[in-house]
């Protein structure tokens, strides 16, 4: 009698891993996301460790949460996996002000991005 389950959103050969709350603003994480798109998983993972920036570890998570959900959820081979998509948005910004002269106030934002990563299984053409 229950609810029938929903259809996967994802095709067959595809994993997804996403991270909501990441603080930083989505500009300077979708410089680190726009390097590793489109590239094999192990160099992605090898370009990020190296990365200066301090976001990268944070996408570096995520990677390897999509890679450990592609080989225990998916049953996809690790060693010919993408990165089919990386993309950033935005998720809540806080508020903040600080006292400025003259009675006024100055604004600060605080804002946070939403991260999601998607591997792809390609065949290895000889």
């Amino acid at each position: 009698m229950g609810k029938q389950a929903a259809k996967r959103r994802q095709a067959d050969n595809e994993a997804i891993a996403t991270a909501t709350m990441l603080r930083g603003s989505p500009q300077k994480l979708n410089l680190v996301a726009t390097s590793i798109r489109g590239m094999k998983v192990e160099k992605a993972l090898a370009s990020l460790s190296f990365n200066r920036r301090r976001n990268a570890q944070d996408v570096r998570k995520v990677l390897q949460s999509a890679i450990a959900n592609a080989e225990n959820n998916h049953n996809l081979d690790v060693d010919s996996l993408i990165v089919a998509e990386a993309s950033v948005g935005k998720a809540l910004t806080m508020k903040r002000f600080r006292a400025r002269a003259r009675g006024r106030v100055g604004k600060i934002v605080k804002p946070f991005s939403r991260l999601r990563i998607i591997v792809r299984e390609v065949e290895e053409t000889a």
